[in-house]
């Protein structure tokens, strides 16, 4: 069966990560549950207020995201709610007049929940059903939320969590061309305001806009490889109602590999690295995951 992990947003240390999944438009059969562990490795710059007296940031994340994920009929067609919750290790060094700072935390990161419709070419069918089901072109439609119940402590200008909401409604489609799959999905992020910033500030940001891309290879027995592409920009910040020169514009890319173990357990690796970036949002990372269904 078709494995679909939920996707997730790891914001680390103040950088904007704009998660990558193949396949999050793909069919389901109805009344299938996954549930995921996995660990990710990021590291990558971090930068700074002009107005903060710190260089050189970097930063070091060690996350351990937890997830669950339930396919739904939605107005039969085939839909989809899931869960993630990420436990985060983070590491941030920069140097302030010459002498090195850091913070060293850990917590839960802010979870995230994702609705998702796939309301063109993926028919809600039961698990006999969908054994005969061949995809042609999916169009879908998905909200993912992010909460602000994260660690995040106001004294401090490095947090795991952001002490905000985001909403990101994003439109995908993906085509089937025999072993391979083309997924194209374009979306837009708003955030509430963070009247909790550092030094008693309020911050507020401007909605980041983002494209993906995917190509996807069936290898057979279940197994599938994937490159991935996304470009996201804008997100320009302002503390108590002034503008900063912060805006983000950044391309990254992706690869995964997903092997079997059996019928209800898979394994997926995943590697990412930025190709451009600006305002310290480049970093790189590795990650594993396991994933195990069940049906009804």
């Amino acid at each position: 069966m078709r494995l679909l992990a939920i996707a997730l947003l790891l914001p680390a240390a103040g950088a904007m990560a704009q998660s990558m999944e193949p396949r999050a438009y793909s069919n389901l059969p109805i009344g299938l549950n996954i549930a995921l562990v996995g660990y990710v490795y990021s590291r990558g710059e971090l930068a700074f207020d002009n107005a903060v007296p710190l260089d050189n940031g970097e930063s070091r994340v060690h996350a351990m995201p937890l997830g669950y994920v339930r396919s739904l009929d939605i107005l039969g067609k085939a839909g989809s709610i899931g869960v993630a919750v990420p436990l985060v290790h983070l590491t941030a060094t920069a140097t302030s007049d010459g002498n090195e700072v850091g913070r060293n935390v850990t917590g839960l990161g802010d979870p995230a929940l994702r609705l998702a419709w796939n309301f063109y070419g993926a028919p809600a069918l039961s698990a006999k059903e969908f054994s005969s089901y061949r995809q042609d072109l999916i169009v879908g439609t998905s909200l993912t939320v992010t909460a602000p119940f994260g660690q995040y402590d106001a004294d401090r200008l490095v947090n795991i969590g952001t002490n905000r909401w985001s909403f990101k409604p994003e439109l995908g489609m993906s085509q089937a061309l025999g072993p391979w799959t083309v997924e194209l999905a374009g979306g837009v992020t708003f955030y509430t305001r963070n009247d909790d910033y550092f030094g008693g500030n309020s911050r507020s940001q401007e909605p980041v806009y983002s494209t993906q891309l995917h190509v996807t290879r069936q290898l057979g027995r279940g197994a599938w490889a994937a490159v991935s592409g996304t470009y996201y920009a804008g997100g320009r910040s302002s503390i108590n109602g002034v503008e900063k020169d912060d805006r983000i514009a950044a391309s990254r890319f992706a690869a995964t590999l997903a092997l079997p173990v059996d019928r209800q357990n898979s394994i997926k690796l995943v590697a990412a690295s930025g190709v451009y970036a600006t305002t310290g949002t480049d970093y790189n990372s590795l990650g594993a995951f396991w994933q195990h269904l069940w049906g009804d």
